[in-house]
């Protein structure tokens, strides 16, 4: 299991950001099999709240337990402050034939509210980075985002991610 330790992780911080985090209590871990039940809820609130989709709970507690299951798949990264669950995001991988490495998606990225505009995925974020880093096989991190959420996207910005020229298709199956 990959810990940062909250110490480690405030250091990080750059100083500007430091004021949104009132302590060294966040912890950014990857996600047991006690977190399905939280991951499940969380994909369901973020489906309604920003597409206003309803999921069935038992389908989301199966993807997440079937990630979890198969980490070829991915994987969850889980934040706690003050040791209380604030965050989580899911790691999806694409393979780059361009060039010979994967990118890593960040997707189903949900921050209770009461913890959003505080740095948490900030500091997920970073912490994802530095996995990437430290993997040596990752050439980038990509994420999609529905095209009305405006303050995700701003979110996204603030850390230096910018648009991509790709546009995506889909077919439901």
């Amino acid at each position: 299991m990959h810990l940062v330790s909250a110490i480690k992780l405030w250091d990080r911080l750059p100083l500007k950001h430091r004021g949104y985090i009132l302590e060294k209590s966040l912890c950014i871990r990857r996600v047991t099999s006690e977190d399905m039940n939280t991951l499940a809820d969380f994909n369901t609130a973020m489906a309604l709240e920003t597409e206003n989709r309803l999921l069935d709970k038992d389908i989301t507690l199966k993807g997440a337990a079937a990630l979890l299951e198969n980490p070829a798949y991915g994987f969850y990264l889980m934040a706690e402050y003050n040791g209380e669950v604030a965050g989580s995001l899911m790691v999806t991988y694409e393979w780059s034939d361009w060039r010979n490495k994967l990118y890593w998606w960040v997707q189903s990225v949900y921050i209770k509210p009461e913890f959003r505009r505080k740095g948490i995925f900030r500091a997920m974020y970073e912490s994802l980075t530095e996995q990437a880093k430290e993997a040596g096989n990752v050439c980038g991190l990509r994420l999609y985002v529905e095209k009305e959420n405006k303050r995700a996207q701003t979110t996204y910005a603030e850390l230096g991610m910018t648009p991509s020229h790709y546009l995506m298709y889909e077919t439901d199956l």
